[in-house]
């Protein structure tokens, strides 16, 4: 599926008018407390309804200042390798759940995750094996009692981009039905405790029904000593128009079946619309369109426009010696739906560094702000300095107004990647 295009909609202005915005120094990640709460509230009364847990997918929003407001309300994380899983455990604490799943374990690393999670999932009866008797060990010695589990591949799903389509034929993530159902006749399944599926992105629970329909056809009956279901992420329950009441019901009939506790692991559903990417116009290229040249990039600073791809919403918030006292923020619209066309593009070499082509009731000049939404969720954590681009600093807006600075990234922050900095 496609990420949601550009309208003229100005759902986005009020919680912009609020914010400092202009006065944040560019380019700048900007968190926004009130949204993130929203979202947290609503996964938590989910949660509760459906009688599941809920973790943080830190592979979307890892943004570390914020995990004690996150633990107030889910139950905790789910990490895709050591370093996540880290990152969880420290920052959470010990009374919450990590969870940790990769398509597979290297030796020199497990016996630390075996110290850091609760929960093991395993992408093939072969690495399950390989690691059994050290996590047997684990238990019989260490405190906390890891359960494993095996992630499973439905064969279906509705992701129309194959890049982000885990369930597609030639996936390598999970184990398909045939090997599933022949390697649990063999026995191979005995001493796993769950079962992990991923086959949503940014979709609603209609899809969730489907895809559960086709696992219970294809996998047959679920395990009878099944303790914990994991039904991945993908679920965009904090979009207006998500299907709440659906979730619900399908979840609460799936732990009927089951018995087993069920776990939704969200990333964009948490930090949706909580984040904004705040750019500055650095100067006009007199192109056809113009291009308007930033000093944020595609590339750099929001890869998903380019992998997806997509257009994010934008708007112009001109700088303060054009506005004078007028306070107007001008929505970023079509191509042709208003007076003032133009190209945002990135400052990098690479021709196709374009967030897309807009127009405005105002034309953007250089010192103007272009503020982007949604951009908290798969943007610092995959972001690059690609060309020596700086990284975006990260702000925080609490639920006050009071705007604090999280992180700047300097030259250094560049060159440690590359090499050896003499102290």
């Amino acid at each position: 599926m496609q990420k949601e295009e550009i309208t003229l909609d100005k759902i986005a202005q009020p919680a912009l008018s609020r914010l400092p915005l202009s006065s944040i120094i560019t380019p700048s990640y900007v968190i926004d407390e009130n949204i993130l709460v929203d979202n947290l509230r609503l996964l938590g009364e989910v949660a509760q309804q459906a009688s599941c847990r809920i973790l943080l997918a830190q592979k979307a929003f890892a943004c570390f200042d914020f995990y004690p407001l996150i633990a107030q309300y889910l139950d905790g994380a789910a990490s895709s390798g050591l370093f996540e899983a880290r990152l969880a455990r420290e920052e959470m604490g010990e009374e919450h759940e990590v969870h940790v799943y990769a398509p597979a374990y290297k030796d020199d690393e497990f016996a630390e995750i075996l110290d850091i999670v609760d929960v093991v999932i395993f992408n093939s009866f072969e690495q399950w094996e390989r690691h059994r008797d050290r996590v047997l060990e684990h238990n019989l010695s260490g405190d906390r009692q890891i359960s494993c589990g095996l992630r499973i591949n439905p064969g279906y799903s509705e992701i129309e981009v194959p890049l982000y389509d885990p369930a597609r034929a030639d996936s390598r993530l999970g184990v398909p039905a045939d090997v599933y159902l022949r390697e649990k006749k063999a026995g191979r399944f005995d001493g796993l405790k769950g079962l992990h599926f991923h086959a949503l992105c940014e979709q609603n629970a209609d899809v969730l029904e489907r895809v559960l329909g086709a696992v219970r056809l294809s996998f047959g009956s679920w395990p009878a000593d099944m303790h914990w279901l994991n039904l991945g992420g993908g679920h965009l329950i904090t979009k207006p128009g998500y299907d709440i009441d659906r979730l619900v019901r399908v979840i609460l009939q799936l732990h009927e079946e089951t018995d087993a506790v069920i776990y939704l692991e969200p990333g964009e559903a948490i930090a949706h619309d909580a984040g904004y990417l705040v750019a500055s116009v650095v100067d006009l290229v007199q192109s056809d369109p113009p291009a308007a040249i930033l000093d944020v990039s595609a590339t750099c600073h929001m890869p998903d426009v380019l992998e997806m791809p997509y257009q994010p919403r934008c708007f112009l918030i001109p700088s303060p010696e054009r506005r004078g006292k007028a306070s107007t923020i001008y929505a970023g619209a079509p191509p042709d739906a208003c007076p003032y066309k133009v190209q945002l593009s990135g400052p990098t070499c690479l021709a196709g560094d374009i967030i897309g082509q807009y127009s405005f009731d105002c034309p953007p000049l250089p010192g103007d702000h272009i503020v982007f939404t949604d951009m908290a969720v798969y943007t610092m954590v995959k972001n690059n300095t690609f060309n020596g681009m700086p990284l975006p600093s990260i702000m925080r807006v609490d639920q006050t107004g009071k705007v604090s600075t999280l992180r700047t990234f300097t030259y250094d922050d560049f060159k440690g990647r590359l090499g050896t900095i003499a102290v």
